[in-house]
């Protein structure tokens, strides 16, 4: 990340902006349950507000710096910090209630890595559970902005083909100054009627 942008989302505007706009828009109808997976928190500015939410909050980041920096914020909260990928998590099969990923997915440099990401967050979810999510959407002025870092921003009409072929189902978009989006596992599919006995 350049400085310009690490400054920038570690600032308490960003987080303002956050919590204000993106995350209550984001979490609006969606039951996130009692254990939050959240991937790619950065400095976590997404990650304080989301953990007032929930019993657990897992944080998964890549960057060691970051996730060591994080885990010193939160030490001592119902905040747990992994270093680690997205596109690999460390976790069970149906281990969470419900997932985040907050202005992160256009820093994975492509659609293919980030497709993976999404599948992993998906294989974590409990049947019916939830992933929410915000991101930005193109344009020159944050392609500018990002100049040195990675930039492959989610175009929405596509996005939401992805995540039906994904597997997810019960999906949300939202398009305004950015996108957010809400996406279901599939619930547990209904048990057979037992045949009547004549």
């Amino acid at each position: 990340m350049n400085k310009e942008h690490d400054e920038l989302c570690a600032s308490p505007e960003w987080a303002a902006l956050l919590h204000e706009n993106v995350l209550p828009l984001a979490v609006d109808r969606a039951d996130l349950g009692k254990e939050l997976l959240e991937v790619g928190p950065g400095p976590g500015a997404a990650t304080e507000w989301l953990r007032t939410r929930v019993d657990r909050l897992v944080a998964v980041e890549i960057e060691a710096a970051a996730a060591e920096r994080l885990a010193a914020r939160f030490a001592g909260t119902n905040v747990e910090v992994r270093q680690g990928s997205g596109s690999a998590l460390e976790f069970a099969d149906d281990s969470f209630d419900s997932a985040a990923s907050f202005t992160m997915l256009h820093h994975v440099p492509t659609v293919a890595l980030q497709n993976r990401l999404l599948a992993e967050i998906l294989r974590v979810l409990r049947p019916g559970g939830v992933l929410v999510g915000a991101d930005s959407l193109p344009s020159s002025p944050l392609h500018e902005f990002h100049e040195g870092d990675v930039y492959n921003p989610v175009e929405p009409a596509a996005f939401l083909t992805r995540l039906q072929t994904l597997g997810y189902v019960d999906i949300t978009l939202g398009v305004t100054t950015g996108l957010t989006f809400s996406a279901h596992k599939p619930p547990e599919p209904e048990p057979e009627p037992e045949p009547a006995v004549s």
